[in-house]
């Protein structure tokens, strides 16, 4: 089947997306910081036969809109309501990684999108600390460096700094680089919301995805289980934070299990 890709005017700005389509049970996979709904696509093709994958970019990522301001997890969540309004989703499932895992808290956390289930894929659920010296770090001026290459470089970095990712997903990240704006850097700044209180008040079945060497340890995983006892906990061994490019099979299994469960 042929992907499609539109744009939904939501929350005050233009997100843009890509659909597997179909008369199937919606799932939205948000990404993270630097990504672009199109970095999904392998775990898009392990679902599309069973569900209509939809795949947006963020705010300030490839071919959404890229406000001046307004990115906080608040901005990124009303986004992701919008979005499943505007498309008439019923009842989706959402998937989110890293900074998309934590606007999938918030979203699940509200109900607000009457989700049917929710998967986080490592989500930056990082201490008051932790998120002051991310912000403190230099990770928007390298990004503001690396917008200066040509894409052949920016793959060959990647490359070199990711040998065991495919070429395909290579190819994706450095283009979703390409188009991730300076502005869209602004999700970084502290506070970000309490992960313990988002995992609290989600009331619907959530799979927590982590690797070996995560943001997520498998420590807070269990904590965060003994918070909601609707968290399942599954681990990957051989990925990191990058886990949906490093294992990429490995959680196509899993959130395919998870998610045939509904049927």
């Amino acid at each position: 089947m042929t992907w499609s890709s539109g744009v939904c005017e939501a929350n005050g700005i233009c997100i843009h997306y890509l659909r597997t389509g179909g008369a199937k049970p919606p799932v939205v996979l948000f990404h993270g910081l630097m990504g672009s709904g199109a970095c999904w696509t392998p775990l898009a093709r392990a679902l599309e036969r069973d569900f209509d994958v939809v795949m947006p970019d963020a705010r300030g990522h490839g071919g959404s809109s890229a406000p001046e301001r307004g990115y906080t997890y608040d901005d990124h969540a009303a986004d992701v309501v919008g979005l499943i309004r505007g498309l008439e989703l019923a009842r989706p499932v959402l998937i989110g990684h890293s900074m998309g895992g934590m606007t999938a808290a918030v979203v699940a956390s509200r109900g607000a999108a009457n989700l049917r289930r929710v998967v986080l894929v490592d989500p930056t659920f990082l201490s008051p600390e932790r998120q002051r010296e991310v912000h403190a770090s230099d990770v928007a001026e390298q990004h503001r460096r690396m917008l200066a290459l040509p894409k052949s470089e920016l793959v060959a970095q990647a490359r070199a700094r990711h040998p065991q990712r495919s070429p395909e997903i290579v190819e994706l990240q450095a283009e979703a680089r390409r188009t991730t704006r300076i502005a869209a850097f602004d999700v970084l700044a502290p506070p970000n919301p309490d992960y313990r209180d988002l995992v609290r008040a989600i009331a619907v079945p959530t799979l927590l995805v982590i690797g070996d060497d995560p943001v997520v340890t498998l420590e807070m995983a269990g904590e965060l289980r003994d918070l909601n006892r609707r968290v399942r906990i599954e681990q990957v061994r051989d990925a990191g934070h990058g886990l949906p490019f490093e294992q990429p099979e490995r959680l196509g299994e899993l959130v395919g299990s998870f998610l045939r469960e509904l049927a």
